[in-house]
């Protein structure tokens, strides 16, 4: 389990064995296959994880049952209903497995104990903090400020291998547009 820990861990801070050997007291590896959940709408988180390997998508649903994608989480992305988590109060969205998934799984009550004996743990979260919100950012940017094809574009860019790992309609749920839309772009 140290291996997968430390490759999941690596890019986004570099810290020293010592350090990670910590958390694997603290964290487990759990598999998430095709279309489960590691949470739901609804419920209130009380963990985190960051996807070894597999895909994972954040989703609302509205009360007429239409999915809108908010964002795709690939290996080495840190998941979480990280407000919900905080304040202890029910998700908003669902956190989707796309494919057969692995996470390391941490319990955020474990997480404080740790953080609490030793403050550089607070390198790990600032740097997941930071990575999410500039692609928050990037992303609310995008939609209010380009069309439909741009946001596609810019999809293929940033996600080269996901075009053939997700299905069409989930592009274009992220998207914001239907699948025909989507169609007509992929024509052009």
């Amino acid at each position: 389990m140290i291996t997968e820990i430390k490759n999941a861990i690596r890019p986004l801070a570099e810290l020293p064995d010592s350090e990670i050997s910590e958390l694997t007291g603290i964290a487990t590896i759990k598999k998430y296959p095709f279309k489960s959940h590691f949470i739901k709408a609804g419920q209130i988180p009380t963990e985190f994880g960051i996807v070894i390997n597999g895909l994972f998508r954040y989703i609302y649903i509205s009360e007429e049952g239409k999915e809108f994608t908010k964002v795709f989480m690939p290996e080495k992305s840190f998941i979480s209903s990280y407000t919900a988590m905080i304040s202890g109060t029910t998700s908003f969205f669902f956190i989707e497995a796309i494919e057969d998934s692995e996470v390391l799984v941490i319990p955020y009550h474990n997480w404080q104990k740790l953080n609490s004996h030793n403050s550089k743990w607070n390198l790990l979260l600032e740097k997941l903090l930071e990575k999410g919100y500039a692609a928050k950012e990037k992303r609310e940017r995008e939609f209010l400020l380009l069309d439909a094809e741009s946001r596609y574009r810019i999809f293929l860019e940033e996600f080269p291998t996901l075009e053939n790992r997700v299905k069409q309609h989930m592009i274009a749920s992220y998207l914001g547009i239907t699948p025909i839309a989507l169609s007509r772009i992929k024509k052009k």
